[in-house]
């Protein structure tokens, strides 16, 4: 439904930590004409935390505007309030993306009923098909597998992306989800573990730098080509780690802006990279002949 690689896009600020609509419809293109099906928007690695309603609802309409003939835009909408996340993904609806990804509720700490009532309340606000996204190292609570099987009978969510880093809760969730629902790998380094285990894709980082290279990798895997696949992937597996060398997405922010695309700083709370961990990037970066 959504292609194999989807890029979780950075949000571009300018050099007054403003939001900066045409520099994300510029990003917008390089990413679709350089390996990326779908582009998530104003998720973790576009610091949702940081932004307003407002300013979501015009990255949504800027960037559908700017590649959605080309690319499926998923609009992150997901909070800890289920109220404002309901109106949020409502009015991302109206702007007619073409999915829309929740986050498990963070620092509240829902039990797993709580949870079921979250998503099922939100996913009556759309009826544009909806991602689940379990990232229990930033949101503390771990959407278990059972629950997401419940989720699953919702007519319109159709996937999730799994960052809790457990293999084994990717495989205790392949046994109890239909068929058609699909599970989309959160942490770029376990993408060609996570397609042996039937993920369909990978909602990535990395592939802000290296979106061909992340399509390749998983071209040759359903092809047959699994020694090449694990060639690709640990030749990006540096770059991948040095992308995580610190808090996402500062590391790729500086590596965008290595490249020449000015995406800007972090919003306060995050803060720019480092001269040592910008050198660290550059160096890796510059290994790959990325810069």
């Amino acid at each position: 439904m959504f292609g194999k690689v989807l890029t979780a896009m950075v949000t571009p600020f300018d050099e007054n930590g403003k939001l900066d609509l045409n520099k994300a419809k510029i990003l917008a293109e390089h990413l679709v004409n350089n390996g990326s099906d779908g582009i998530v928007v104003a998720g973790t690695t576009g610091e949702s935390p940081t932004l307003s309603d407002q300013e979501k609802l015009n990255l949504f309409s800027a960037v559908k505007q700017a590649v959605g003939d080309r690319a499926k835009i998923i609009a992150g909408t997901g909070s800890n309030n289920t109220a404002k996340t309901a109106e949020l993904t409502a009015a991302a609806s109206q702007i007619n993306v073409d999915g829309i990804m929740l986050v498990t509720p963070y620092y509240n700490k829902p039990s797993q009923e709580g949870l079921f009532r979250h998503f099922q309340t939100v996913a009556a606000a759309t009826d544009k098909p909806i991602i689940l996204y379990n990232v229990p190292g930033r949101t503390i609570t771990n959407l278990l597998p059972a629950t997401v099987s419940k989720l699953a009978e919702i007519e319109n969510i159709v996937a999730i992306k799994e960052a809790s880093g457990n293999l084994d809760q990717i495989s205790e969730l392949q046994n109890c989800i239909p068929e058609i629902f699909s599970i989309y790998c959160g942490d770029d380094s376990l993408t060609l573990p996570m397609l042996t285990l039937g993920a369909e894709g990978v909602i990535s980082v990395a592939s802000h730098i290296v979106g061909n290279q992340m399509q390749a990798m998983i071209k040759a895997f359903t092809t047959g080509q699994l020694k090449l696949a694990t060639e690709i992937h640990l030749k990006l597996f540096p770059l991948i780690k040095v992308l995580f060398i610190t808090t996402n997405p500062v590391p790729v922010k500086a590596a965008l802006n290595l490249q020449g695309f000015q995406v800007g700083s972090p919003r306060l709370p995050l803060i720019e990279a480092t001269s040592t961990e910008i050198e660290a990037i550059k160096s890796v970066m510059a290994t790959l002949s990325l810069l």
